[in-house]
């Protein structure tokens, strides 16, 4: 199994400072009342990273991360807005650019969350359904572009509540352009309709239900997330066709409320009707659901999985994770009778330590003597 290994990022700066502002971390047990004011300590952080990495597709190649982690407004029960702008090349001459974005407006009152991403990259496709073989594997070549972005608002007063309850409503959109398609070396994906080697725009949007009392995003100790979704596609592009999603995740703190032993617990649930293109059917494996596969070793029309993670401190800025898990792809849920297991661990090292920030190196194991090395910024879940 032949996965993206970021081999090593060497730090090259951290906690640039840009404004004054308080250190103390969100409290949702406050009262609605009370408006506490940001203290001098409490900075916005700005993490550039650099590094090399290897991969049988890619060869040698080399990135670039900045993840700047700031607070909107002055109030420290509003979290911490968090962004990372990735980018990439490669001796293959492969190259990707990535915004990724998580903003929350003073109070919280709205959370503007969005994903931005354009790819020249080849993928290894083995057909659809649960019981592709290995032999199978075709390399892909094709450029991309995928833009997905929600504008959410918290219901109830505009106070942030006690308990750190917030529930959001509001829409979202997204866009997927795919062109220049490669797939002489993809037999499996030369037998899909012919119309999917051709240029393809998905364009969609729908409603979005986002229940999230996590304490913080980078390294959540308590809380959970939970999202209902709806993408309804036709509007302008190639296909139609509709996506529901739900994710659900729960953060449990073993240490009395000190947030360093943590057991995070993740179940996901994609489901899809109506003509469903290669690249949008639900993968299966990657560096976030069930690491130890390779993200769309199986991919299909339904997905469910479910993971757990234990995250643990080891020595100073360092801790390392177990984590464990089971998915199954199918046309039908009727079809979901194969659960593929997976399971692995690894080591963390604390960059950023106001935000808990960590540099991620994991090792995970799939059935079939399939796994891979894992290498990123911030947790799978």
């Amino acid at each position: 199994m032949r996965l993206l290994f970021l081999s090593a990022f060497l730090l090259i700066g951290s906690s640039a400072r840009a404004q004054s502002g308080g250190a103390a971390p969100a409290d949702s047990s406050r009262s609605p009342q009370a408006v506490p004011v940001a203290r001098p300590a409490d900075r916005p952080s700005f993490i550039p990273l650099a590094g090399a990495f290897y991969s049988p597709e890619t060869r040698l190649g080399i990135a670039l991360f900045v993840t700047p982690v700031f607070r909107w407004g002055a109030d420290t029960a509003t979290r911490k807005s968090t962004t990372r702008l990735l980018g990439y090349y490669t001796q293959e001459k492969q190259w990707s650019i990535q915004l990724e974005h998580s903003l929350f407006t003073p109070g919280e009152r709205y959370a503007i969350v969005g994903n931005w991403r354009f790819y020249d990259y080849p993928i290894f496709y083995y057909g659809v359904g649960d019981d592709t073989r290995q032999a199978d594997e075709g390399l892909v070549q094709y450029r991309l572009i995928t833009i997905s972005q929600r504008v959410l608002r918290r219901l109830g007063p505009a106070a942030l509540p006690t308990g750190g309850r917030r529930l959001f409503v509001g829409p979202q959109y997204v866009l997927t352009s795919l062109w220049d398609i490669d797939a002489a070396q993809a037999p499996k994906l030369l037998e899909r309709p012919a119309r999917e080697l051709r240029p393809t725009t998905i364009s969609g949007a729908g409603p979005v239900l986002l229940l999230d009392t996590r304490d913080r995003l980078t390294f959540p100790a308590a809380g959970a997330y939970a999202e209902l979704s709806a993408t309804f596609t036709g509007l302008g592009g190639d296909y139609s066709f509709a996506r529901y999603l739900v994710d659900a995740r729960r953060y449990i703190g073993l240490d009395h409320g000190r947030g360093r032993h943590v057991l995070a617990v993740q179940a996901v649930g994609q489901f899809h009707a109506g003509e469903v293109p290669f690249r949008e059917l639900a993968p299966l494996g990657g560096i976030s659901l069930l690491r130890g596969y390779y993200e769309g070793r199986y991919r299909g029309r339904q997905l469910l999985a479910a993971q757990a993670e234990y995250r643990f401190p080891v020595w100073r800025r360092f801790g390392a994770v177990v984590f464990g898990g089971m998915g199954d792809v199918g046309y039908t849920l009727a079809d979901f009778d194969n659960p593929r297991p997976a399971g692995g661990a690894g080591v963390r090292f604390t960059f950023n330590r106001k935000e808990r920030l960590n540099v991620r190196a994991d090792y995970g194991v799939g059935a079939g003597g399939s796994g891979g090395f894992y290498f990123s910024i911030g947790e799978a879940f």
